[in-house]
């Protein structure tokens, strides 16, 4: 999985930077002042990030918010990257990650974990025989935590499918507001454009003339 991972990994930092670039492209198309547009983009990609199941996870988000996190474009894009980044790999906790707890008295750490274990489906412990103290590491493999925030490797593809989406969203709204706010409908306003256009050009050259005239 080395070379498809990485290739797809890849095409995900590259669609995030394009998906940037066409939202920029989708507010300045029908906000002529760019600072208003940037404001307006920026808000956009706050709500994205704050919906998108990082901050909060969908568990935790009161129902009538829970379309947010489907419509955010970072919840598919940070799944991706969350599971081709650390998927399909054994999990080895550091000393400090041990939970530790001591077994009723007359029992392992193994027998006294079992059923627990049995039920999560996922952790460890560093000694299943010990009577004394108990070390026990959360999770056993990568795609236990994965399971835990909603992440699933299998969906990949189709994550990064989704997030290519948006950004073909981005470039059709972009046209379609620059069409209706910036191009004239009518024959009227096609003049009316023209002759700002040529009011515009006479300013400039009488401009240019005095600036001659003065030096």
């Amino acid at each position: 999985q080395l070379h498809e991972r990485g290739a797809l990994y890849w095409l995900l930092c590259t669609a995030f930077f394009v998906y940037i670039g066409s939202m920029a492209v989708a507010v300045i198309s029908f906000i002529e002042i760019a600072d208003t547009a940037g404001q307006l983009a920026s808000l956009l990609f706050t709500m994205a990030l704050s919906f998108c199941g990082v901050m909060v996870t969908p568990s935790a988000l009161p129902r009538f918010w829970i379309f947010m996190y489907r419509i955010s474009p970072l919840t598919y894009l940070i799944d991706a990257f969350l599971s081709v980044g650390i998927a399909n790999v054994d999990v080895e906790c550091a000393s400090f990650e041990f939970v530790q707890f001591s077994p009723p008295p007359g029992m392992d750490c193994g027998t006294y974990m079992a059923p627990y274990i049995q039920m999560t489906g996922t952790g460890y412990l560093s000694d299943s025989s010990a009577t004394d103290t108990c070390h026990f590491c959360q999770f056993s493999h990568t795609n236990d935590f994965l399971k835990s925030v909603g992440s699933d490797y299998s969906k990949r593809w189709r994550n990064w499918g989704i997030f290519i989406c948006y950004i073909a969203i981005n470039y059709i709204a972009a046209v379609s507001f620059y069409y209706l706010a910036r191009v004239p409908k009518s024959t009227g306003e096609i003049k009316e454009q023209n002759q700002k256009t040529r009011e515009g050009e006479n300013l400039t050259g009488s401009s240019e003339d005095q600036q001659k005239v003065s030096a």
